[in-house]
């Protein structure tokens, strides 16, 4: 084919033949690359459309663009090896080419797998703390593992470069200061990268987690290297550092697991009768769709002289769901009292006290005297 195109050409200088003769093997071994890959692609994509799993549909839509551009440089370097002069130019760009296409194919099977595993581990159910746990841990290492690939695909793409070389050489003989420089200002980024991965070890929280930090409640809603994302109760975010989870004290409602307790206060007066309040209460909630029969009771846990404290216990089978319970077992409890029992609510007392009759007295009637006759002196 080489000999075909350089039959058509002749006439023109010998750098013009050569450049003409490289660009069009380049671009007829393209061309082939690219029907050759539209071809597997759709027998492939046939394929995984006619299984049950969704894996492989994921990993042919994954792999689609950067196999595609793989198979185009292929075409290129089996024209290549035909073309002494595309040989030269691919030569001196092939070093930046493949770790490119090498590490974005590494990726596209990195996030296939992860994107796998999450259909695996399905959160949307109702006992979903193995799940949120695996994908957390999955996210994570992901991340750190993306990280490295990307780093080491730039790394071979300036090893191509000769003098870079020369210049980390040049740096490992004076690599006192630069190294202690370097390090000083790498050590947040190292810090982060470190603090994510002990984040997938230890898991002090997972995606989906109620927490309580700076006093906002809310649900983790993503987990990077460097920072996580809490979604409040009111649809706003809070950008928390990682290190933060490490570091500091905060709380974890669905840690082990996503099943809480809750209380409800209520203040009566000492007078009331509290067996038909507990009697009501264990109606109400024995009969309420959002308990989950785990944990009922009614205590007085305080008294004094104004009124008397009791504690209703309840449990739900998570955060959210305990918070509507409480809400709806406080409104009805109250309400109940104040049509059945009204005298049970605390009020304040003043005692009614009739008049008290004031009689001057001697000292009284002396000191009117001695009043008016210190004003009569000074008017005169």
């Amino acid at each position: 084919m080489i000999h075909l195109i350089e039959r058509y050409i002749t006439g023109v200088p010998l750098w013009a033949e050569r450049t003409i003769v490289a660009v069009i093997a380049a671009l007829v071994g393209a061309f082939v690359a690219l029907a050759v890959h539209t071809v597997l692609y759709r027998v492939s994509a046939r394929i995984a459309r006619a299984s049950k799993s969704r894996a492989d549909d994921i990993l042919i839509n994954r792999l689609a663009r950067p196999t595609r551009w793989s198979f185009v440089a292929l075409g290129v370097i089996l024209a290549a090896r035909e073309t002494p002069a595309l040989a030269a130019a691919w030569d001196k760009v092939a070093g930046f080419v493949m770790p490119v296409l090498i590490g974005w194919i590494a990726l596209a099977i990195l996030r296939t797998f992860v994107e796998t595993m999450y259909l695996r581990y399905d959160i949307s159910v109702e006992d979903n703390r193995n799940a949120r746990r695996r994908r957390t841990r999955l996210g994570i290492i992901s991340r750190i593992i993306s990280f490295g690939i990307v780093f080491l695909t730039i790394s071979l793409m300036l090893l191509s470069i000769p003098g870079v070389a020369k210049i980390g050489v040049t740096l490992m003989a004076s690599a006192g200061l630069a190294a202690l420089a370097v390090g000083a200002a790498a050590q947040p980024a190292l810090k982060a990268l470190i603090a994510g991965l002990q984040m997938a070890l230890t898991e002090p929280i997972s995606i989906d987690d109620v927490v309580v930090i700076d006093g906002e409640w809310g649900r983790i809603e993503d987990i990077r290297t460097t920072y996580v994302v809490v979604r409040v109760w009111d649809d706003r975010r809070l950008v928390v550092p990682t290190t933060r989870f490490l570091e500091d004290t905060f709380q974890n409602w669905t840690k082990s697991t996503a099943q809480l307790l809750g209380t409800v206060m209520i203040y009566l007066d000492p007078a009331a009768e509290i067996g038909p309040i507990r009697e009501e209460y264990t109606r109400q909630i024995t009969t309420h769709r959002l308990w989950d029969k785990r944990a009922q009771i009614l205590q007085v846990t305080d008294h004094d002289a104004d009124a008397m404290e009791v504690r209703l216990l309840m449990s739900a089978k998570d955060g959210p769901t305990l918070f509507d319970l409480r809400c709806e077992i406080r409104e009805g409890m109250i309400d109940w009292i104040r049509r059945h029992q009204p005298e049970a609510l605390v009020r304040r007392r003043m005692l009614p006290v009739s008049p008290v009759e004031l009689a001057a007295g001697p000292s009284m009637a002396d000191a009117i005297a001695v009043t008016k006759g210190n004003g009569a002196t000074m008017t005169h």
